[in-house]
């Protein structure tokens, strides 16, 4: 219990210093005062604009303002559009985490059968072409798997339109649909690497004090393997996947631009084109803080799936 509460200390205290590094930040670079009014803008009107928007308080002021807003769902106004950042980000920020989890979905159910069925034909023919299959695929970054699926699927077969996306409001089998070949381009090299590693860990597993002493008890490959091994082996793994859902989002914001995904990566491209200071500043944050609680359920499901450890 101890640990978990350090655990969550740590978390609070980083949240804090991320938001606090993002704003100060985006203060440093300069206000957007002549990108808003113009280089033509008097020296009154900037002056105008920058006392509206606070610019002339101190930056620690506007931090603590912009905090307690911000935990109250108040992300601020957009410069550029003049609506509410919240209302630009919120349905995006939805596209995003919906591909991001379609992958890791595709992820566990592709990687974890794969795994145990490579693992029960080792030293096979098929283990070792899966093997070197695992190597080529897992350097090779999912925006060029995804630039690939596109040609091959969009341009050369034809089986969708490249760029017609397709909105859960108008279509959800439709839009689950698209989403596809982007979720499965996130998902391949991260199944190579879960079925290596799964591989792995089972092996290791194998030759463990525990599993001879199964076999002494009359147990066979197939059954130490189900009972005992893969029981095991999966502790590291499932962490791993857990951890991976904070890279899958990131990977989601780059292969947005390749499909033409409205998600929050092309509106976070957008915002920084246009200095659009309260959109960049609330996605860098939320985006943080995705990684940090994503890494601190980590945390929580190796402890829960792993009766070993004990908190201090």
């Amino acid at each position: 219990m101890k640990y978990n509460i350090r655990k969550l200390c740590t978390l609070i205290i980083t949240v804090f210093i991320v938001s606090f590094l993002a704003f100060a930040a985006f203060q440093l670079i300069g206000d957007p005062i002549t990108h808003m009014l113009g280089t033509e803008a008097t020296p009154e009107a900037e002056e105008a604009l920058r006392e509206s928007l606070g610019f002339n308080r101190p930056l620690l002021v506007r931090y603590f303002e912009w905090l307690v807003n911000f935990l109250k769902g108040d992300f601020g106004v957009s410069y550029s559009y003049n609506l509410p950042v919240h209302d630009m980000v919120v349905p995006k920020l939805g596209v995003t985490v919906t591909l991001t989890f379609f992958a890791f979905i595709l992820t566990v159910l592709i990687s974890i059968p794969l795994g145990v069925f490579q693992v029960r034909r080792e030293n096979s023919a098929f283990d070792r072409i899966m093997t070197i299959i695992n190597q080529i695929v897992m350097s090779i970054p999912p925006f060029f798997i995804g630039i690939l699926l596109t040609c091959i699927f969009g341009l050369v077969l034809k089986l969708f339109t490249p760029g017609l996306y397709v909105s859960f409001a108008e279509s959800p089998a439709g839009f689950f649909a698209y989403l596809f070949l982007p979720a499965l381009s996130i998902a391949i090299p991260r199944i190579a690497q879960v079925v290596k590693m799964l591989r792995s860990n089972v092996l290791q597993q194998m030759t463990s004090e525990y599993v001879l002493t199964a076999y002494s008890r009359g147990m066979n490959r197939r059954q130490v393997l189900q009972k005992h091994a893969l029981r095991n082996a999966m502790i590291p793994v499932a962490t791993f996947l857990a951890v991976s859902l904070a890279e899958m989002l990131a990977a989601s914001i780059i292969i947005e631009q390749i499909f033409s995904i409205p998600g929050i990566g092309r509106l976070l491209l957008a915002s920084i084109g246009n200095r659009d200071v309260p959109v960049v500043l609330a996605i860098v944050v939320i985006l943080a803080l995705w990684v940090i609680l994503v890494n601190f359920a980590a945390d929580i499901l190796y402890q829960f799936i792993d009766p070993r450890i004990k908190n201090e």
